[in-house]
């Protein structure tokens, strides 16, 4: 049996950006997609901070910060990217950002000239 993570909140989340992608259209920039989830996710009751930042630290000592386009529901990053396809570096990105913050899931959101694209990535170990 395949067991989905947060399947119900990953399909809202992702039906949100193809709303924003369908109203919108292709050629924003990532700032503007953001603020169009963040007036959906209000609109749906969808619990989120966006552009929410943690410290990152070692042995006690903050050595940087992670930043996050939004947290869902205090369990789901989404990170929103604009342009062709996704790159390593994004899925890395957010990879290590679900691995430093004991996060399960992350969803990664591409608005491109053709349309949303999205990716589920997970942190299991």
């Amino acid at each position: 049996m395949d067991k989905v993570i947060y399947k119900k909140e990953s399909y809202e989340i992702v039906g949100c950006c193809f709303e924003v992608f369908n109203q919108l259209g292709p050629g924003h920039k990532e700032k503007t997609y953001q603020r169009a989830l963040e007036v959906l996710f209000n609109e749906k009751n969808i619990k989120h901070i966006s552009q929410f930042s943690i410290p990152i630290k070692i042995n006690n000592k903050q050595i940087g910060r992670c930043y996050f386009d939004f947290l869902i529901d205090g369990k789901i990053v989404l990170e929103l990217k604009v342009g062709d396809h996704f790159h390593r570096r994004d899925i890395e990105q957010i990879h290590s950002y679900l691995k430093s913050n004991n996060i399960l899931l992350g969803i990664l959101v591409n608005f491109t000239s053709n349309g949303a694209y999205f990716r589920r990535v997970l942190n299991i170990e």
